[in-house]
Formats: structure tokens, C-alpha cells, sequence
């Protein structure tokens, strides 16, 4: 299984809390996960360079057609602007007719929480997508 570790970005105020995503995404077939692999690399870079960023981690498991996301940010508008801009936004909206299932939680944490265990984002992302809150 292919793992992207958290990658730390900036480090934050210990003082502050940040806006934490954690994703799975799943892929209709198995030849939608190279092209998804190779667009969730750009993406990933992109995150390297973006403001209010502060870490991501990617799982991909490619036979299960399955990616997962993790990624802690400033704030919330910090991660929107980033999901607003390219090469995210191209990103996401060419990949959409891939795509069988999404599901996304947020979260904030103390700073010095920081990386997210992937362990807690699996949990959280499991309870999302039962109860759907």
C-alpha cells in the first residue's frame, strides 16, 4: 500500500488550533487508479506550497480503489482556498465521472496535536459516513 507519511508543511503556534480534513475516496474501476494516482501526486505538491497549510499524509490502496487524505490546515478557508485553486480545482472536477464514493470529516485540534494519527482519521471518517453527521 502505497503511503505518502505527513509531510509537515509549516508548524504552527503551539498556542493555536488547526482545521484538520481526512478523506477516502473511491474510484469506479481499477483503471481510474493510475490516472488518480498521478493527479492525487500533483495535488499533493500542491499542498507543499500552499498559505495556511500545515501537513498531509495520502494512503493510496490501489487494489481496493480506495485513496485516503489527511491534511491540517490554519483554518477552514485556508483549505477551501486551496481546493479553489489549480491545479486542485481542475483536479477535482476532471476526476468526478471517476469517482464511486467520497466521504470527508472535519475537526479542529490543538496545534500541538499535530501530525493527526491515522488511526483517529479512519475512526472519524468510518462514524461520518454511518450517521452521516
Amino acid at each position: 500500500m502505497p503511503t505518502l507519511r505527513w509531510t509537515t508543511v509549516s508548524t504552527p503556534a503551539p498556542d493555536t488550533e488547526a482545521f484538520v480534513m481526512a478523506s477516502r475516496l473511491e474510484v469506479r474501476s481499477l483503471n481510474d487508479v493510475p490516472r488518480f494516482f498521478l493527479k492525487s501526486l500533483a495535488a499533493w505538491k500542491q499542498v507543499s506550497g500552499a498559505p495556511g497549510a500545515y501537513g498531509a499524509s495520502l494512503i493510496a490502496e490501489p487494489l481496493k480503489r480506495t485513496f485516503w487524505t489527511l491534511s491540517a490546515w490554519e483554518d477552514k478557508e485556508a483549505l477551501y482556498t486551496y481546493a479553489r485553486t489549480e491545479p486542485h480545482r481542475s483536479i477535482m472536477n476532471g476526476l468526478r465521472s471517476t469517482m464511486k464514493d467520497s466521504v470527508f470529516t472535519f475537526w479542529q485540534v490543538p496545534a500541538t496535536d499535530l501530525p493527526i494519527d491515522w488511526t483517529d482519521a479512519r475512526r472519524r471518517l468510518a462514524e461520518q459516513e454511518r450517521t452521516g453527521a
